[in-house]
């Protein structure tokens, strides 16, 4: 019989094949990944626009929403460009089934947050939802991942059944800032009352542009008993 020595060798022997055979690529620039690096490759890593805005309160994403949402808390990880390892790591995530960007992107930031006391109450992540149609097209909603590594390391509930969206519009990426200035709350809808009174709310997604699509989601969560709403998501437009 083989011992334990023997099947561990065998078994890198054959991951090492496998690597050979199919090799992983860096989700954000596609070169091949070294033994030791994971999604993405060393130089993209160091390269990534972090704003650590979660040590600022008065930052970029609070100054987009004044105003316009009552909220405690909103960060985001990075800042966002076009044509930018940003672009192409959430192109990925969001159309070529790369839901482990979101994993990724959530043990990152919840990382940060758990080290910050104005996030360490937070009671339920929630996400930004798809329609649907949207939802059945695309397989996932490209925010799930990420909303729930996230809730994970808070020790969080996570919820992705509270908020719904109940109208499908066209993709952000096709519209003019005017357009999406003019996103209805009417678009989302709240499915959970009761269960949510009092408590203090994440609200999560992939990218703020003007910030229609947040204003819409949290003024509908504030319509719940004593709610309080932060928001965090992967990336803001510059």
């Amino acid at each position: 019989m083989l011992c334990l020595l023997e099947y561990i060798f065998i078994d890198k022997v054959i991951i090492n094949l496998l690597n050979l055979l199919f090799p992983d690529i860096c989700l954000a620039c596609g070169t091949f990944l070294s033994d030791n690096e994971l999604h993405v490759c060393t130089f993209c890593r160091n390269e990534l626009p972090v704003t650590n805005f979660h040590q600022d309160k008065d930052n970029t994403v609070a100054k987009r929403l004044y105003g316009r949402v009552d909220f405690v808390n909103a960060t985001s990880l990075f800042w966002f460009a076009k044509k930018s390892i940003v672009q192409r790591l959430l192109h990925n995530l969001k159309y070529r089934g790369h839901e482990e960007i979101g994993t990724m992107l959530g043990k990152w930031l919840g990382a940060e947050l758990i080290e910050h006391e104005a996030y360490k109450d937070i009671d339920v992540v929630i996400p930004v939802p798809l329609h649907r149609s949207r939802l059945r097209q695309r397989g996932y909603n490209q925010v799930d991942a990420f909303g729930r590594e996230i809730a994970n390391i808070l020790g969080s509930e996570y919820s992705s059944t509270t908020l719904v969206k109940t109208k499908s519009t066209v993709s952000q990426v096709f519209k003019d800032r005017i357009k999406r200035l003019l996103t209805h709350e009417a678009d989302f809808s709240v499915t959970e009352f009761e269960t949510l009174k009092g408590k203090h709310i994440l609200l999560v997604d992939d990218i703020i542009t003007t910030g229609a699509t947040i204003e819409a989601c949290a003024n509908e969560l504030m319509k719940i008993e004593g709610v309080r709403i932060s928001i965090a998501t992967m990336a803001i437009t510059e």
